[in-house]
């Protein structure tokens, strides 16, 4: 087994990226904007995430871009200090097996994003840090949010929480964030008994979805062209999480769909960070589900084998 690579690469018109990289898989970063993860995937396989081909390698402007890949923003949205552009170069720091790349102060909110990357040596893992530093002179209100926007053409995977029976378990286990556009009878949903699930279609008719739901058990995927991409993460059942409790969203267009994960909602005091880690694991050979039964049969298995230390690249 090699070392780890992290060298400097050409990226999307954009000159100024780093790949991050294994015998397994890799991941680029850009650092000409950002922060932002621009790619990942198997070595000489498609990108997992979704590529905006007009945007790569654009640079400055006032208007916000969505690029594709992965970002962090912080709950609750709102129209102005959500889509705050992201636009200019980043900070970046190169070590050993890991990349950190550092936003500059939003001149609007005095909120400072970070995401620190590092990973396995032998394995299709990575572990993500996000940081979100108040420099304001006043305490913030918010929640971490990471969020991954994924080629289209598979499925998301949400667990919902242990469910039990009647009449032993009298008290609501659970509750599911809709939003107004919400529409439960689209035929992209799977209500199952364990899981939900959210196909996405590139149809032009296809309307917006989206979900919010609390996870404990702190894991969603998202299966698509038989790889599996896996996130996992912590959940504190003692929190308050932001859009009605939920730890994690998706929503999906007709161009995309994206799983996002988030962190409880915190005062952040002047000078203080927050952080919300994630652990991106990737998977070949394993069955698109469509159902509980499928998702128990090729997903749940390797989830069970992440959570007991034993998960391998195939």
């Amino acid at each position: 087994m090699k070392d780890l690579e992290v060298r400097q690469v050409k990226y999307g018109h954009w000159p100024n990226c780093y790949r991050l990289a294994n015998d397994v898989w890799e991941l680029i970063v850009t650092t000409d904007v950002g922060p932002r993860v621009i790619r990942c995937g198997f070595v000489g396989a498609d990108n997992e995430f979704k590529e905006y081909p007009e945007q790569l390698g654009q640079t400055g402007g006032a208007d916000w871009r969505i690029y594709g890949g992965h970002r962090l923003w912080y709950a609750p949205e709102h129209e102005t200090r959500t889509y705050y552009p992201d636009n200019s170069p980043v900070k970046v720091e190169v070590g050993k097996g890991t990349i950190r790349l550092v936003q500059k102060v939003e001149s609007t909110t005095g909120i400072q994003k970070e995401i620190e990357l590092a990973m396995a040596r032998d394995a299709a893992c990575a572990t993500l840090t996000h940081r979100l530093r108040n420099t304001g002179p006043s305490p913030v209100t918010l929640a971490p949010w990471a969020l991954t926007v994924l080629a289209p053409g598979g499925t998301a995977i949400l667990p919902l929480p242990p469910r039990g029976s009647h009449p032993k378990d009298l008290p609501p286990g659970n509750s599911l964030t809709l939003w107004k556009y919400t529409d439960m009878s689209d035929p992209r949903w799977r209500w199952g008994h364990k899981y939900i699930l959210l196909r996405q279609d590139s149809s032009p008719s296809v309307k917006p979805q989206k979900l919010g739901v609390a996870v404990p058990e702190g894991w969603a995927a998202y299966a698509r062209a038989d790889h599996l991409f896996l996130i996992t993460f912590g959940h504190d059942p003692a929190a308050t999480y932001p859009d009605m409790g939920s730890s994690v969203e998706t929503f999906t267009n007709e161009e995309m769909l994206e799983l996002e994960t988030l962190g409880p909602i915190v005062s952040l005091p002047p000078g203080v960070a927050v952080e919300h880690v994630e652990q991106w694991r990737l998977f070949r050979d394993v069955r698109m589900p469509r159902n509980d039964a499928d998702v128990d049969a090729h997903v749940f298995p390797l989830v069970q084998d992440v959570f007991r230390g034993r998960a391998k690249s195939r």
